[in-house]
C-alpha cells in the first residue's frame, strides 16, 4: 500500500490511471450526494477523511511500497455506501499524497488498491451478509463491521502483492514470506477498530449508517 513513484513500470501506471478514471466516473455518477446536505452527515464525512489521513500516516514498512497501515474502508462503506466511500478514501489519499507519503504518479494505482479494492470487498461482503444471514444487530456488527473489515484489508494485501509480482517489483517468495503474513495481523487490528466504531454508531448514532434501520435492529419505532 502507498506505492511510491517509480516502483512499478510506466505501463502499469497508465493502465491504473485509465481504470481509475472509469471507477471515479462511476462513483461520482452513483454517489448519493444528497445525503451530504444533512450537516450531521457532512460533518461525519469530513471528520472521517481527516481522521483517516492521520491514521494512514501511522504505518510500518520494510521496503518501498510495502507499508502497512489501517484502512477504514469498511466503516466508510457502512456509513455512506460504496460510491461516497470511494470518493472519501480518494480524498484521504490526496491528503496523504500531498504530504509526501505516497507518489503522485502512482496515485491512481494506490487509489484502486486501497479505495477501490477496499470498498469493493466491503460492499460485496455486506451484500453477501444481507443475502444469507438474518437481519440482527449481532450479525450487523460482527459480520458487516468486524469480519468484513478484516477480509477487506487482506484482499487489498493480496491484490497489492499480485500487482507487485506482475510488475516485477518484488519476487513472489519474498512477498509471501515477508509481507503477506502481516496482513493477517493487520486484518485483526482493522477488525477491532471497525467493530468498535460500528457498534458505537449503531447504538448511539444509527442515523450515520447508510443501511441501518432502528426498527429492525433495535426495535425502535
Amino acid at each position: 500500500m502507498n506505492l511510491p513513484d517509480g516502483l512499478i513500470d510506466g505501463h502499469w501506471t497508465v493502465l491504473g490511471w485509465c481504470l481509475f478514471a472509469m471507477s471515479a466516473s462511476l462513483a461520482a455518477r452513483y454517489a448519493p450526494w444528497h445525503v451530504l446536505a444533512d450537516s450531521r452527515r457532512l460533518n461525519a464525512f469530513l471528520a472521517m477523511i481527516v481522521g483517516l489521513i492521520l491514521l494512514w500516516h501511522l504505518k510500518a514498512g520494510i521496503k518501498p511500497g510495502l507499508a502497512l497501515h489501517l484502512l477504514g474502508a469498511t466503516v466508510f462503506t457502512l456509513c455512506f455506501g460504496w460510491a461516497l466511500a470511494f470518493v472519501g478514501l480518494c480524498a484521504v489519499l490526496v491528503g496523504v499524497t500531498l504530504n509526501g507519503a505516497a507518489g503522485f504518479e502512482a496515485f491512481a494505482v494506490n487509489a484502486l488498491l486501497m479505495a477501490g479494492v477496499g470498498v469493493a470487498a466491503s460492499h460485496g461482503l455486506h451484500r453477501l451478509v444481507d443475502r444469507v444471514l438474518p437481519r440482527h444487530l449481532f450479525v450487523y456488527i460482527f459480520c458487516k463491521g468486524f469480519f468484513a473489515s478484516a477480509l477487506a484489508v487482506m484482499a487489498v494485501g493480496v491484490l497489492a502483492s499480485v500487482l507487485l509480482i506482475l510488475a516485477g517489483a518484488y519476487d513472489r517468495e519474498y512477498l509471501a514470506s515477508e509481507y503477506l503474513p502481516y496482513f493477517v495481523l493487520l486484518g485483526f487490528s482493522e477488525a477491532w477498530l471497525s467493530g468498535m466504531l460500528s457498534t458505537l454508531f449503531a447504538v448511539y448514532r444509527p442515523e450515520l449508517l447508510a443501511d441501518f434501520e432502528d426498527a429492525q435492529f433495535l426495535g425502535r419505532k
